[in-house]
């Protein structure tokens, strides 16, 4: 980076939101992955303003920018490859207005998921999308990578939500797309296109969220089975019989065992894998919709069920499920890969049996769940 650009960049945050120290770069050199790249500087812009400054100098300098939320993704989307400039945007984290009316929200990228979630709660409101890091990543680094969550099973991901985005271009120039209606038909869908461009179309700098009304009510299942097929039949069989759970969770043996400390149930030796399959809607329908599940549950071959018994049980089932991931780390192989695929439910049992036929064929290990 050539000094008179530094200069410049410095003189549109302040000297307290620019560094080039070797140590906060280290700091902005990686994501939750396994690969790391160094910038030249990082800035930390406030405003739409200094993002479209500080853009508008980058693309006459021809200097690469990075934009970042908080880091925990693991896909290297945030890694400054190129060098360059890293752009933080954790600064940015208002939510701006929270409109019950309309059910929406304005906000900015930097605000944390999990924060949000909790001050729509006092509204009566709910944002389902809810990623495994929900209380660490934020609503810019979902929305640039597109992100989903146990609910995406009843309530879709991220992109349903977006309704409308102010966003900044490469050359400096602001764009807003979409609407803060319910209904908005006209013209290219520009907004579902930004959605999970992971920052290579621009930089999302203001965002409008789509709520709903909070569920009444939850309730929360484990379920335990002898074999993976059975486990995988059981999912097929709840929307079969018309239950649409909000939540259906899959862990194999392996996936068990690193998280068994953590679950408040006993687990059987003969366990090879678990459910963890949560219903919502109105209180009066809790009871029948688990009474379903149970039910599918044991005709697949369920060997063990425990029903969440309160609202704190149900919570220590999520944060053990939560731990998995980075509980692999134990295992002590010094090489990890993630995958993130996605097939019909119907086709769940074959692509678990086609899995652990890789595995045992490579004599390689495979974690499957989620």
């Amino acid at each position: 980076m050539k000094k008179s650009a530094a200069r410049e960049i410095l003189n549109i945050v302040g000297p307290q939101n620019f560094s080039t120290d070797p140590a906060d770069l280290k700091c902005y050199s990686y994501d939750a992955g396994s690969i790391s790249s160094m910038p030249e500087a990082v800035v930390m812009p406030g405003s739409t303003e200094e993002i479209s400054r500080i853009l508008s100098l980058a693309n006459k300098e021809g200097l690469a920018v990075s934009p970042r939320g908080a880091g925990t993704g693991t896909t290297g989307a945030s890694v400054p490859i190129n060098g360059g400039l890293v752009l933080c945007l954790a600064r940015m984290n208002r939510i701006i207005s929270i409109n019950p009316k309309d059910l929406t929200v304005l906000l900015e990228p930097g605000v944390v998921t999990g924060d949000l979630q909790k001050e729509v709660a006092r509204y009566g409101l709910f944002y389902p999308p809810d990623p495994a890091s929900m209380n660490f990543c934020t609503i810019g680094g979902n929305v640039a990578t597109g992100a989903g969550g146990p609910r995406a099973v009843k309530y879709g991901v991220t992109r349903d939500y977006v309704m409308a985005l102010e966003v900044v271009l490469s050359d400096g120039s602001v764009i807003h797309t979409g609407t803060r209606t319910a209904k908005g038909v006209v013209g290219y869908d520009l907004t579902r296109l930004l959605v999970g461009s992971e920052g290579m179309l621009g930089v999302v700098t203001g965002i409008t969220l789509k709520l709903l009304p909070a569920p009444e009510s939850e309730g929360t299942i484990i379920a335990f089975f002898p074999d993976i097929k059975s486990a995988s039949n059981t999912v097929v069989s709840l929307f079969e019989s018309r239950i649409l759970p909000r939540c259906a969770e899959f862990l194999d043996k392996l996936s068990i065992g690193l998280i068994s400390g953590q679950l408040p149930a006993t687990i059987s030796e003969s366990a090879d894998a678990m459910l963890l399959i949560e219903v919502d809607g109105v209180k009066e329908s809790i009871q029948r919709q688990l009474g379903e599940v149970k039910k599918s549950c044991r005709n697949c071959g369920a060997t063990d069920i425990h029903v969440a018994k309160s609202k704190e049980q149900a919570k220590a089932f999520w944060s053990a499920r939560q731990a998995l991931a980075p509980s692999i780390k134990t295992l002590g192989f010094p090489n990890k890969i993630n995958e993130d695929i996605c097939v019909p439910r119907g086709c769940l049992p074959e692509i678990m049996s086609k899995l652990k036929k890789i595995g045992r064929e490579n004599q390689i290990t495979i974690l499957t769940f989620g």
